[in-house]
Order: C-alpha cells, then structure tokens, then sequence
C-alpha cells in the first residue's frame, strides 16, 4: 500500500495442558510457553507499531504468592525490550536453577501455564505505556481477576460505558478496552457470587468453594451477557486468575482468529502461518474460530469451542486479505494473485492490447503477491493471442513459430523504496523535493515517450504518497502515459472496526466527489446530504442507512476514477496518468469468503457501522476534524 494506516492488533495465546516438568524433560526448557508466546508476536509483529505486552498466570498458587504477571513495552524495538524484561529475571540464574521447572515456578514471574500475549496497533492516538494491553482487572477473590487482551473497535462505546455506571460502577477511563474489561468483570462477579451464593448453604466452608467455583463457573454465561450489546469487529481474549481462559470472536467473523489444540498445549493467534510456524504444524491441523463462538479452557485442562452469540451472515475483513495478514498464508496468498488477475482485462483495455510498447511493475512491496497474479494473467493472454494467430495464419515455418512464441510481456521491477530517506526539512516546498525521491526508479527500461507504463498497487486511501512520490518519481522514466492499477475498489467510507479509517475527509475518491459535485454546480447535494444524515441518525438503530451513499450514486465509477486520476497528476509534467480500481465484482471473486467491504460498498454489517458512517460526514460538514467514533 503506497499509503500506509493503522490497522488491527494482534493476539497471541499459549495454555500448557502439562505440569512445566514435561516440556523440560520433552523439550529441554522450563519456558518452553514464553518461547512459543515470543515466537507467535515475532510473526504477527506485523500487527503492532506501536507496542506490545504480555501476561501470563500460575495455576495451584498457595494464597499470599503473586501468580499473575504482566509486562508491557512501548519502546521504539517493543518487542525485544519485552523479551529483554521477561527474560531479566532468569539471567542470573544457575544451569541447575534454569532446568528446574518446580523451583522457577515457585521463585520466579512468567513461569505461568497461561500466557497471553498481545501486539497494539493504536487507533486512538495514545500511545502510552497505559494503553498496551494486556490490561488487569484486580481482585482478592481469585476467580474475580481478569485479564484482557484484544483486537477490536466497538462502535457503541458510549452507550456500554452508560450502562457500566447505571449499574453503579465508576470507569476510570472511557474507552473501548476498559469498558469491555469491567463488562467482562462484571458479569464475572456475579458469575462467582451466585456460585458461592449456591454452595455456602451446602455447608461448604468459603475456602472449600472456591474448589466448586473453579469447576462450575460457566465462562460461556458470562461472555454472552457481557457481549450482547458489544457493535463491532473483536476477538478477545482472557484469562481468569483461577486459571480458566476464553477468547471470543465477533458473530460477524470481521477480525480473524486461529488456534490449534493437542493433549500438550492450546495456542491461538490473529493469523494461521504464525501457529504454523511457531509450533510446526501442518495447514490443515489449524483451526478457524468460528464466528460468534467462544474457544474456552476450563483450569481442568478441558477445551471446547462453544457458540457463544448468534451467528449472521459473515462479514469477514476483506483488507486482511488484500494487504494487513502476513501473505505466506496459502489461501489469502491466492486471494491476492487473485486480484492481480481479475483487473488484467481492464489494464489490457486501457493499454489497447498494446504489450509491445507496455512496460509492468508494482509499487513494493505488499503488492508484489498480487503482481505474481498479473504476470500470470498477462502470459496466459498472451499465449492464447499466440496460438490463435499461429492457427488463423497457419504459420508452419519454425522460425516464424519461434518468434511468436517468444513474445512475452515486458516484466520489470522498476520500483525501490529508499528505506534510508528521511525527511527533516519543515519548508513544505523543499520538503517536498525530497519526498519525492523515498523511491529509487530503474532507469534505460522504458522507452522514452513511447511506452506506456503501468504500476499495480495493492490499494490507494489518501493517494498523498502516489502523487507527490511515486508519480513524481515514475516520470523521471519519461513514459507516453502512466497507469496506476489498484487491487482493490475505490476506498469511499469509514472504517470502524479495527482500521483507522474514520474521517472521510482524507480519501481520494471522497475528494474526487467533492470536486465533481463543485465541477456541476451540485455543491447543494452536500447540504441536503448533511440534513438527510442528521435525520438517520435520530432513527432507531435497525432503520438507519448510509445517507452518504446516494451522493456516490450520482457519478459512475469511471467519472470519479478520471477525477483522481485528474488528481494524482503532477501540474508540473505533461504526462497523461490514469488510476484504474479493482471492480467490487472481482473483489469478490477474488476472495470469495470475506464479504466484509463495506469501506468500498458502503454496505456495513452493524448498526454501529451505519451510525458512523453518518456521523463521518457530518463532522467533514461542520469542518470537526475527528473520529466518527
């Protein structure tokens, strides 16, 4: 992606099913769970900029001894300043130390046999120390303490945070985590309480019931009344003190969960490859969590994916798929070359099936899978076009054969990115200079004003980088024309379930309307899509629409294609540029599970989703520039 935004978190989980002696004894190493926790985050460290932490807890403590710990970085190298703290409580230790499971649980943090581990990539602009999860709801009662970590947005924090104080708590901080933090404890407490509430009359003295909590808490119970007003995309994950542990998916499927299971050990994570990876396990063995369903390990050892809340129709994210998951999965890596041969048809169209004098590449390096997916297409068309002229000419000379078949697409990487170029200058206009020159351009490839040069790029939000670097730089090649292709649609409405995507404001195709509407003299639909918006937003939830999408509905895509492309054209070179985008048609084609677009449709699987959709606008409307949500 040209340009970059923040996206979702991620999630890693370990639960050893074994005493920590068995995997010194099979494995060799006492911390044989941080060491697959530590590899799980390295191979999602894709999923978090901005910090990382983890938590992990001792099962059959002896009260008065601290069984949860928990450690969290927010330095520039996160990851290994969290390792570099874990692993400082066991430098000093001596070799007979270090292989003694039962004594470095019994002295030291972290050798817990439940692990939760968690990459953040904030959405909200804070990135303090306080903001990395996993976060640590306290109790004395150790079936009352929860820990949380999660990849999520909820759309209707206001109204659940509303509910928390009607119920008479006091929320330190309004916020999405928090809020689903103390909703989760909430239920919680009254989840143990009606137990001890059971068994005290039994005769149970307090200390023999927490036995009978243990075993009987039903975790399912108390996601689902916690959970059933939550709108959004989430996977959450949780520890319970006494050793119990969920994680639970949205019942649309939006944000992605794995996890695999044997009589060893319970892992999950946000993407399949990491488990793969991490514990060496083949495609098949990993599991999908299933939307609306809860995976939860009871203290026992037992495990079970339960339906928790009600499945819909699922909406899963499709920009996992186009550019934020790691591309070594199998199916998200054809899903991508995928894209790259279903908007082949409309590149050929645009070049009038010219390849002689057209020239391939991308923009690195997210689209690189993608691009695999194009050369493929472009040499299956071509070689179909070869067959058919040797036919219809019945060509039979063997140097004539030859010369046909040698034809094939020109295919070049023509696109480096100089990771090394910073800029420093504030003077926008000198900065501006140099901005340009973030990417390196192979030269002597294309044929001055003669060939055509068409780029693919996995997607285009606010085209800022396009126009001002990679354009710029592209026609220092001196081509007859430049052609962008955009794997994915036309990005026109917010994001608000995981990917900081909430003011409209800043994508190119919601400028490129503004600028049509201005061209026609239409300006007043603005006005009338402002009222229409502030009408929808006093409906009750199942009755709200998209008020932005009839002003899209006005133009076809072609007209506000040709208006960024308009827009991606340096004034200061005569060389035409035309953005093409992927049709939502072979979107869908493409990635025929993951029907989650409704950042190109407009079309979002929540209430919540339509309410800031709305509220996006209005606040581009009355000129506040922050988020819908």
């Amino acid at each position: 992606m040209s340009d970059q935004i923040k996206h979702e978190c991620g999630l890693a989980f370990v639960r050893l099913l074994k005493p920590l002696a068995f995997y010194e004894e099979k494995y060799g190493s006492s911390f044989y769970g941080l060491q697959k926790l530590q590899l799980l985050l390295q191979k999602q460290r894709n999923r978090g900029q901005d910090g990382a932490g983890l938590a992990t807890i001792k099962l059959d403590v002896s009260p008065g001894n601290k069984y949860i710990s928990r450690r969290r970085s927010n330095a520039p190298n996160y990851l290994q300043a969290l390792f570099e703290g874990v692993f400082s409580h066991f430098k000093d230790l001596t070799d007979e130390q270090t292989h003694d499971p039962g004594w470095l649980k019994a002295n030291k943090p972290f050798m817990g046999e439940l692990l939760l581990g968690h990459l953040r990539y904030g959405t909200h602009g804070d990135n303090s120390i306080e903001t990395v999860h996993p976060f640590i709801r306290e109790n004395n009662w150790i079936s009352r303490n929860l820990v949380i970590a999660g990849n999520f947005n909820l759309t209707n924090i206001e109204e659940l945070f509303d509910k928390l104080v009607s119920l008479g708590q006091y929320p330190k901080v309004k916020s999405d985590t928090v809020t689903v933090l103390e909703k989760i404890g909430h239920f919680l407490d009254e989840e143990v309480q009606q137990l001890f509430n059971w068994f005290k009359p039994e005769g149970h003295n307090p200390q023999s019931i927490n036995p009978l909590i243990f075993a009987n808490l039903d975790v399912n119970s108390v996601l689902k009344k916690a959970a059933k007003k939550f709108d959004g995309g989430y996977v959450m994950a949780g520890m319970i003190g006494h050793g119990d542990a969920f994680i639970l998916r949205d019942p649309l499927g939006i944000r992605p969960a794995f996890y695999y299971q044997d009589e060893e050990i319970v892992a999950m994570a946000s993407e399949r490859p990491a488990l793969m990876t991490a514990l060496q396990k083949p495609f098949g063995s990993i599991k999908e969590l299933g939307p609306g369903n809860a995976l939860i390990v009871k203290k026992d050892g037992t495990v079970q994916e339960e339906n928790c809340l009600e499945p819909v129709s699922p909406k899963k994210c499709t920009f996992e798929r186009i550019y934020f998951s790691r591309g070594n999965d199998r199916d998200i890596y054809q899903e991508r070359k995928n894209l790259g041969k279903e908007i082949v048809p409309l590149i050929l169209a645009k070049v009038e099936y010219d390849l002689e004098h057209t020239v391939f590449s991308y923009i690195p390096n997210t689209s690189e899978t993608a691009f695999f997916g194009l050369s493929e297409a472009l040499h299956d068309y071509l070689n179909v076009h070869k067959a058919q002229r040797i036919i219809s000419e019945k060509i039979t000379d063997p140097d004539k054969v030859k010369s046909i078949l040698d034809q094939k697409p020109r295919i070049e990487k023509l696109v480096v990115k100089d990771d090394k170029m910073r800029t420093f200058i504030a003077n926008d206009a000198i900065r501006g200079g140099l901005v340009s020159h973030v990417y390196d351009v192979t030269y002597g490839l294309v044929k001055n004003n003669v060939d055509t040069l068409v780029v693919l790029d996995d997607s285009i939000v606010r085209g800022t980088t396009l126009r001002d670097s990679i354009i710029r730089i592209l026609c220092t090649l001196h081509p007859k024309k430049i052609i962008v292709a955009s794997s994915a649609p036309q990005i026109r409405y917010p994001d608000c379930y995981g990917i900081d995507m909430s003011q409209i404001s800043k994508f190119v195709a919601f400028k490129a309307l503004l600028n049509i509407l201005e061209q026609q003299n239409l300006e007043y639909k603005l006005e009338e899509t402002y009222e229409k918006c502030l009408a929808i937003l006093k409906l009750p939830e199942h009755k709200m629409t998209n008020g932005l999408k009839p002003l899209y509905d006005l133009f076809t895509e072609e007209e506000i294609s040709a208006e960024i492309s308009r827009m991606m054209t340096p004034k200061d070179h005569n060389i035409p540029v035309e953005i093409v985008f992927q049709s939502l048609k072979g979107l869908h084609k493409s990635c025929p599970n993951h029907h989650g677009d409704w950042y190109f449709s407009g079309d979002y699987p929540t209430p919540g989703g339509y309410k800031v959709v709305n509220t996006a606008f209005i606040n581009f409307m009355e000129k506040k520039d922050v988020r819908a949500y």
